[in-house]
């Protein structure tokens, strides 16, 4: 067994290739014992030990991810995870196993008293998701994900002389000098198109291999599969539905007329799409400092809002458990991870000098303080609950942070403040296209490329009416959604964070009244874990279901109301 330590650096961690055929080995022996076990406490015995392995699986899983993320070019850890996307996927066979031995445990009563009925619904949607014969759609899945990633990874993007990735070149879409802003964008959009035919040859493959892997399982299409791989519980396709009808009717207009601000603000006679992300005449509001002094300034931030968080930023300093700053080889995006055996969050991000290096951090931070404040739930099932009910940690951690942005932004922090909660709004339009667009795309999975790029237009025109290309015609045919990561590596993840931004805002509209109850209710979601489904962690925070009747707009009403207050915006 590997030694761990709960103060060693990331530096240190210790890879070791999994030795599958041993593991199983061990956790076929161990699920004999639980099937034999007479006892409540015999059996919660094997199922630590169960969590025991699969923690040593994912804890080389993560570091392997993590190495890799940072530096793309680093043959042997690209060479692990080629193994891992060959080798892991076969390890849900181990986890079907254990889920049918506990869904049919002549102890099942006594151990949901034990573990919680979140397990168990958890057990039986992983039923449905996974059987031998899928393994080779699972692995194909796998093998084109990560050929996305390195693929825009590797991007080298040419403007006036200077070469940039995909993460760098977003400095120059935001110029004050509107035509360094369309040659950045036209520039970046340029390598897409010319990557076109493999990044619609990577989606059309993924898109007919998850089809054939839902069609062996027994369902019409991916859709159905897709929403119980996200172990969605207490929602369903119909609720999602009419969750987007709530967004085209109270967000799309308000989101529309953030836009027409912008437009007069910076005073053009049209907002094209290369003026969107440049939202002040005199600049977006950007941190002040490098990234080590945003750090600092972080530290500070945390150390006021509350104890937890300023004891938890500093174990991640101590333990050099973030990497932030864009570099070449570098994977695109942001993200957090949690590595069991260490007890480490990890926080994965591209600073470049905007404002949005500070929209990560929290958000990162939201995520990986989660994980954390829940880490010693058992069974693993619990260290992270599901996606959309992860999204509000992260969210609402932006929100929470609000007072501090005048560390990060000085005389600028009100148009960060200001430009920050509107683009809160204008993202959620763009969130249901993508949300919508996965459905209609694993609805009819024979759909050309052509096509499916004419399935973008149509709900760009429905969600997002704002937006005019200017005659760059790689986009007018549909083409924006490719540069969206989760599109391609996380089906049905995206409306996730449209969900979760409604339960966000109201904790930032609780936090201006009395931040202590806020805070508090904050902290008991974090320490839930993964321990309820969505709309049962939502209900323990004190929240509204997003889905329940008139909290769209109840909700919104407060964010216009603030602002339409703000002024000179």
């Amino acid at each position: 067994m590997i030694a761990t330590s709960t103060t060693t650096s990331f530096q240190d961690f210790e890879y070791v290739r999994p030795d599958l055929e041993s593991l199983e080995k061990e956790f076929r022996e161990v699920l004999g014992a639980i099937k034999v076990a007479k006892s409540l406490a015999d059996a919660k015995q094997g199922i630590l030990a169960i969590d025991q392995l699969r923690g040593r699986i994912a804890t080389m899983s993560n570091i392997c991810h993590i190495r890799y993320t940072i530096n793309t070019k680093d043959e042997f850890y690209a060479a692990e995870k080629d193994w891992g996307d060959q080798h892991y996927p076969a390890t849900e066979a181990w986890k079907k196993d254990f889920y049918e031995l506990l869904l049919n445990h002549p102890l099942r009563a006594e151990l949901e008293a034990e573990f919680g009925q979140q397990l168990f619904k958890i057990a039986e949607l992983s039923m449905v998701t996974f059987r031998p014969e899928i393994l080779p759609d699972l692995q194909q899945e796998n093998k084109l994900s990560s050929e996305f990633v390195q693929l825009k990874a590797s991007a080298e993007i040419e403007l006036d002389g200077e070469t940039y990735n995909l993460s760098q070149i977003h400095t120059k879409e935001i110029d004050p000098d509107r035509a360094i802003r369309r040659r950045a964008a036209k520039a970046k959009w340029r390598w897409y198109a010319e990557k076109q035919d493999e990044l619609d040859g990577i989606f059309d493959g993924l898109v007919k291999t998850r089809t054939a892997a839902a069609r062996s399982l027994g369902f019409d299409n991916f859709v159905e599969l897709g929403y119980a791989r996200m172990l969605r519980t207490d929602y369903n396709e119909q609720m999602v539905k009419q969750f987007r009808r709530q967004v085209v009717e109270h967000i799309v207009p308000l989101a529309n007329q953030l836009y027409e601000r912008q437009r007069e603000r910076l005073g053009l006679e049209e907002l094209h799409y290369y003026d969107e992300n440049f939202r002040f005449p005199g600049g977006n509001p950007k941190p002040q400092g490098p990234p080590d002094w945003i750090l600092d300034q972080a530290r500070g931030m945390y150390d006021e809002l509350a104890p937890e968080t300023s004891q938890f930023f500093r174990l991640l300093e101590d333990r050099n458990l973030m990497d932030v700053v864009a570099k070449d080889g570098k994977a695109t995006g942001g993200y957090c991870t949690y590595i069991s055996d260490h007890g480490a969050p990890f926080i994965f991000s591209n600073f470049n000098g905007t404002s949005g290096d500070i929209d990560v951090l929290t958000h990162e931070f939201g995520h990986a303080f989660q994980v954390y404040s829940s880490r010693h739930l058992k069974p693993l099932e619990y260290n992270w609950p599901t996606y959309e009910a992860c999204e509000i940690h992260s969210m609402s951690m932006e929100f929470f942070t609000y007072p501090w942005m005048d560390k990060f932004f000085g005389p600028d922090s009100e148009k960060y403040y200001f430009s920050h909660l509107a683009g809160a709004v204008r993202f959620i339009p763009y969130g249901v296209a993508v949300d919508e667009f996965q459905h209609r795309i694993y609805a009819e999975p024979d759909l050309s490329p052509a096509q499916r790029h004419a399935v973008w237009r149509e709900l760009e025109e429905k969600y997002l009416p704002h937006r005019n290309y200017a005659g760059n015609e790689f986009l007018e045919q549909g083409a924006f959604w490719i540069r969206q990561n989760h599109i391609f590596s996380a089906p049905f993840y995206y409306i996730d964070y449209c969900l979760a931004q409604i339960c966000a805002f109201q904790f930032w509209a609780r936090d201006r009244q009395d931040h202590s109850s806020a805070w508090n209710d904050y902290l008991r979601l974090c320490k839930a874990g993964g321990s309820k489904s969505f709309l049962g962690l939502v209900k323990l925070a004190g929240l509204k279901s997003p889905f329940a009747a008139g909290t769209v707009e109840q909700t919104l009403g407060v964010v216009r109301e603030e602002l339409n207050a703000v002024n000179g915006f």
